[in-house]
């Protein structure tokens, strides 16, 4: 197995949604035990820390205009961070909520024009989050991010998108949860999309093989996004927008092992775990096992592609 170096980015982002906690996120990955993994399986881990985000405007019209500002510098640190984490090896953003990928992905796309290279995001979610800030009903921001690294429009004050990624650049696994007005948008869109009902009638390989087929055809970088709702809450209870009926421990290890395997994996997200909503730490550890698994961990060895 390659080894590689591992770059954690703490990002306590918190304002993506109502319910607090997801700032406790990143040190209860660390407490679960990520950095040890890592190492046990022959990385290198440089911990970046906690980052803070770039200074706002401050806002006294209320907790809505306040929570923007604050993604918009939460963006803005974290795209910025990515590139520079690129330089020293595999980052892995440590949420935080899911709003946190505004900017990890953000980066990873200016990375990856720079390396004259095209960027693949795999999203791991009960939700699409393909909304704008127009068209959200709850005004949470963490349902947005997919919406903006795409190019969507109606992200005033957020970062430019030079790099938009592609629409058939993004496959989504484990959706269960999408509004009316997402659905009519994704409709439109050329997003790969598989929900539950798919993946329960047709499994999770074939169309995760194929996407990853797509990446390895074209030389792309890929991103991974891994949102705790993409896990049934009776596996994984520390989220604040449980959804039943979602990946079990033995899918979610498959996507795992199968993205090692390909040799594919250039980032990585862990997105919106509230340690507040845990169980005596049972969904951080459960985290940590499937980065594990995705950087290599596994019973027998079988062939893997060479790391990109």
């Amino acid at each position: 197995m390659s080894e590689r170096n591992c770059v954690l980015v703490g990002a306590p982002v918190d304002s993506g949604k109502r319910r607090p906690g997801c700032l406790m996120g990143p040190d209860a990955f660390r407490t679960a035990g990520l950095a040890k993994a890592l190492i046990d399986l022959g990385h290198s881990v440089s911990d970046l820390g906690n980052l803070s985000p770039d200074a706002h405007e401050p806002d006294d019209a209320g907790d809505h205009l306040f929570a923007l500002n604050r993604t918009i510098g939460w963006t803005k640190a974290l795209a910025r961070t990515a590139q520079e984490a690129f330089t020293k090896g595999l980052p892995i953003f440590l949420g935080g909520d899911h709003s946190l990928s505004l900017g990890s992905v953000l980066g990873a796309a200016n990375h990856a024009a720079a390396q004259g290279r095209p960027l693949f995001v795999l999203w791991l979610d009960a939700h699409t989050d393909f909304h704008t800030p127009q068209t959200t009903d709850s005004g949470n921001l963490h349902g947005t991010p997919v919406g903006y690294f795409t190019g969507r429009g109606g992200f005033d004050g957020f970062p430019e998108v030079p790099n938009p990624v592609p629409e058939e650049n993004v496959c989504m696994i484990g959706l269960r949860s999408v509004d009316q007005a997402e659905r009519q948008a994704l409709g439109d869109s050329k997003i790969r999309r598989h929900d539950m009902r798919d993946i329960d009638e047709n499994g999770i390989k074939g169309p995760l093989t194929d996407f990853l087929n797509d990446v390895a055809a074209q030389n792309g970088m890929l991103h991974v996004s891994l949102d705790v709702d993409f896990l049934d809450p009776s596996i994984a209870p520390a989220v604040g927008t449980t959804v039943p009926g979602g990946a079990t421990v033995r899918e979610a290890h498959l996507v795992c092992e199968i993205l090692h395997d390909s040799g594919l994996v250039t980032s990585l997200d862990l997105v919106e775990l509230n340690p507040f909503l845990d169980e005596r730490g049972r969904t951080a550890h459960l985290m940590v096992d499937l980065c594990a698994s995705a950087l290599g961990r596994r019973v027998f060895d079988r062939p893997t592609r060479s790391y990109q």
